[in-house]
């Protein structure tokens, strides 16, 4: 059977929680999420490794282990899992989706309250019945409420990250059906948006009959929603173990490139093309661009476009926010092959799997000039953060490794916590040993009164000649945890003013800061950075997902530091700890 490594990681991960709901050994806890960590940051594929008897050289994994995966492959099951999933309410693992609700908070709130699902959750909060358990309090429960209304407000939206390799891998398999002569991802998939409601895939063919049948007969697919002459929907099960649609449409070749176009939206675009269409008195619809019974184009989509005497916007612009702009229609947007590094990666010094060599190497694979080691401060407690002493010794370390290791520059850096008093987690003297300092806000994310606002202690940071950029810069974790309450406008405002740069997060979980923000960003005449945030060298690959989000924002190469040559990018860290002199 097709098995995708984090798909088998979820599985060990969702073990590991089920045991911890239980009230199991924490020991036995612990190392089922080693297993899960390890087989998510594996460059190869599980699967083979089986089939090659190396399963067990893997850090953590041992012969229960290796018996629980070769199970799951040869049946699609681990009897363990369907134990402990059939031990506790199918709705109480949902209530780890809630911010505030880890497992042990989950197992107190069905064992005193008898909470089983996230409804019964709600009513315990309203009643005030959640914040009698011992260790919640009114602050907690107000985060858990929170939380609640939040993941009721993402709808069950899938992130990017997830459906984009779901959808990739099905249109590979729906080019090779017979019959089918193009094929394409639409929707908003195709917008590269950070959450998919369902996937959209347009072939051109002519027996659409057939196709479909192929097409609902996939391996991946779990469940047949229609099949029909041209269309058929099915569901996918992804990583985080929830369902995915999937929509195939089959078209004729006349009327490819406009169906192409209307089903990759955004609706809004849509409405403001089929306006200009009937000012000039023509009919577009998915079949093609009309004038009374003439067709005028319908065949490719940069015609439809032409036909209405509109440039062809990417793809990423499509969400009618300015794209016919003549200004943002000249511009050459941000791609793959500009960027030169990545300048926030962490290593197994703090809470990465891979050594400073490892990620320098994948690094230089991808064809990268330099990475930035970043590994986190020593307020990050959970995620094994640097003391000073530690710190320093790092530095020398990143820089012996950099005098060894050939054909990338490895520069030493820091994401250094900012913290809730507005200052930084490390002093400026050991700031000043970093060739790159990125600072973050990891905790003290809500407004408290009293305390420096999140704004505030941004500013704070970017204000300190020390400080070349700020990490993830609203904190957001998409659809599990909302943006702090920060005002943008102002820290794009400083951020232009004191030249430190404002980071896109690439990884799939964050994409922060998010494409609208991106855009008053690069109009305020900020730099930005484009990093992943790689925790393991797999974690490189997500540079992607940042790429598609600058483009919705309209970045350019220009307005990003790292598509420079190494010795200008240095040039632009001395410039602005030295205070941008002139």
């Amino acid at each position: 059977m097709s098995m995708s490594n984090a798909e088998l990681a979820r599985i060990f991960d969702r073990i590991a929680d089920l045991l911890e709901i239980s009230g199991q050994d924490r020991f036995r806890i612990n190392s089922y999420r080693r297993v899960a960590r390890t087989i998510n940051d594996l460059t190869e594929d599980a699967a083979e490794l089986a089939q090659q008897r190396r399963l067990a050289e893997l850090p953590g994994v041992g012969k229960g282990t290796v018996a629980k995966i070769e199970e799951y492959l040869s049946s699609g099951k681990i009897a363990l899992l369907e134990e402990l999933e059939a031990k506790l309410p199918p709705g109480l693992p949902d209530l780890l989706r809630i911010p505030g609700m880890g497992p042990k908070t989950v197992a107190l709130a069905h064992n005193e309250l008898g909470v089983a699902s996230i409804d019964d959750l709600k009513a315990a909060v309203d009643d005030g019945r959640l914040a009698e358990l011992p260790g919640l309090g009114k602050k907690s429960v107000e985060k858990i409420a929170a939380g609640i209304e939040f993941l009721a407000a993402s709808g069950g939206r899938t992130r990017l990250g997830v459906a984009l390799p779901i959808a990739e891998d099905l249109l590979e398999q729906v080019r090779e059906i017979d019959g089918v002569q193009a094929a394409s991802l639409a929707g908003s998939i195709r917008r590269g948006a950070e959450t998919i409601g369902d996937v959209d895939i347009l072939c051109q063919g002519e027996n659409g009959k057939t196709i479909i049948q192929h097409f609902v007969n996939f391996p991946q697919v779990t469940r047949v929603l229609a099949s029909g002459e041209t269309k058929g929907s099915v569901t996918v099960v992804t990583r985080d173990g929830n369902e995915l649609q999937i929509d195939l449409r089959v078209v004729p070749a006349g009327s490819f490139g406009a169906a192409l176009q209307y089903f990759t939206g955004s609706k809004e675009h849509n409405v403001r093309l089929r306006e200009l269409a009937v000012k000039k008195k023509l009919r577009l619809n998915e079949y093609g661009l009309f004038n009374g019974e003439t067709v005028l184009a319908g065949a490719r989509e940069e015609d439809i476009y032409a036909g209405l005497g509109l440039p062809c916007p990417p793809p990423e612009l499509r969400e009618d926010r300015g794209e016919f702009d003549p200004e943002l229609a000249r511009r050459k947007l941000l791609t793959l092959d500009d960027l030169r590094g990545d300048l926030h990666v962490h290593t197994v010094a703090s809470d990465g799997a891979d050594t400073i060599e490892e990620m320098a190497g994948a690094a230089r694979r991808r064809g990268y000039k330099y990475i930035a080691i970043c590994d986190h401060s020593k307020s990050s407690t959970i995620a094994n953060g640097l003391s000073i002493a530690r710190q320093l010794q790092h530095l020398k370390d990143v820089r012996a490794a950099n005098r060894r290791v050939k054909g990338v520059e490895i520069l030493a850096g820091t994401e250094c916590d900012i913290l809730p008093d507005g200052s930084l987690d490390y002093p400026d003297e050991v700031l000043a040993q970093c060739d790159f300092v990125v600072a973050s806000i990891h905790s003290g994310m809500r407004t408290r009164q009293g305390k420096p606002t999140p704004t505030e202690r941004t500013l704070a940071a970017i204000a300190n000649p020390q400080v070349t950029a700020i990490g993830h810069p609203t904190g957001r974790m998409i659809n599990e945890r909302p943006p702090m309450d920060i005002d943008i406008a102002r820290i794009a405002e400083a951020a232009a003013a004191n030249h430190t740069a404002l980071e896109l997060n690439a990884s799939w979980q964050r994409l922060d800061l998010k494409d609208t923000h991106l855009r008053q960003a690069v109009d305020a005449g900020v730099k930005l950075i484009i990093v992943t945030d790689a925790h393991s060298t797999a974690g490189l690959d997500q540079m992607r997902y940042g790429v598609l989000t600058a483009r919705r924002g309209g970045v350019t190469p220009a307005d990003v530091l790292n598509t420079r040559p190494l010795a200008a990018l240095k040039k632009w860290f001395a410039k602005k700890r030295d205070g941008w002199p002139g």
